[in-house]
């Protein structure tokens, strides 16, 4: 009895402190403000969100946070063993359809999102074909040479599909509703399981301990301002260019990751 409330008490404490909510709103709301920073002319403090959060917010935290205790990060209370790949990327897909209600301009587009997501999950799963092992960390330890072309392919795939399911890309001419920016909530809490689950995947491991824990979050500030640079060259080539790139050139490209993924998987076996 006293094992499955300690278990009940470390889950709850993952959850809702870190990796989970609070650790996903602290550091979604830094890169949120940056990106809002750099991607707007003029600067000033943007509107906080509403103080209720409406049903599809909380659909987006509770997804969060379940998918922020599935990354391989230091100090994390859920043993090793318990993580998914799996379970980390679900979420994330539930949320990002969940923000298209929050989103008008978006909608109109679901069918090109649902491809871009596909895409996106192959790159997730890709690296886990040939070790057959669906833990983050076991994903992020693999450096054989024979696997790199498909990690490095994945890697790509991933990071070009992080712009529009964290919708930077410009689908429709920028129009201004409000006269003051507000705060993107959804996107808020999706950063860190996004940034998070591919430094999971794609870098090995940090160790539990203070550096670390620096390590790891530092990476995770590094690829989120590699994703905001994307947004915002996309954002300067337009709709046109960015509705092209995602239509014409990710889904092909996926293609290409998936035959070099079954090609590589073979090959070492």
């Amino acid at each position: 009895m006293i094992q499955v409330l300690a278990g009940i008490a470390t889950h709850a404490v993952a959850l809702l402190l870190y990796p989970g909510l609070l650790g996903t709103v602290a550091l979604g709301a830094v890169v949120e403000l940056a990106w809002m920073r750099v991607s707007a002319r003029g600067w000033e403090w943007p509107e906080l969100p509403r103080r209720r959060p409406t049903p599809v917010v909380a659909t987006v935290a509770v997804c969060a946070a379940l998918s922020a205790v599935q990354l391989a990060a230091p100090l994390n209370p859920v043993p090793s063993d318990e993580r998914s790949v799996v379970l980390a990327a679900v979420p994330l897909a539930i949320a990002a359809w969940a923000v298209l209600a929050l989103t008008v301009e978006f909608v109109a587009e679901p069918g090109l999102m649902l491809v871009i997501q596909a895409c996106w999950l192959l790159a997730v799963l890709g690296p886990a074909v040939q070790p057959e092992s669906l833990r983050p960390q076991a994903l992020g330890s693999v450096i054989f040479p024979a696997l790199l072309p498909a990690k490095i392919a994945c890697a790509f795939l991933y990071l070009l599909c992080l712009p529009a399911l964290l919708r930077l890309w410009p689908m429709t001419p920028p129009t201004e509703r409000r006269g003051k920016r507000r705060l993107d909530a959804g996107r808020i809490l999706t950063w860190f399981p996004y940034c998070g689950l591919f430094v999971s995947i794609f870098i090995t491991p940090s160790s539990d301990d203070l550096v670390g824990l620096l390590r790891f979050f530092g990476l995770v500030s590094l690829v989120a301002a590699l994703v905001i640079a994307m947004g915002l060259l996309l954002r300067r080539r337009g709709p046109v260019i960015a509705r092209g790139l995602y239509s014409r050139v990710v889904g092909p490209y996926a293609a290409l990751v998936l035959a070099i993924v079954v090609v590589t998987s073979i090959l070492v076996r």
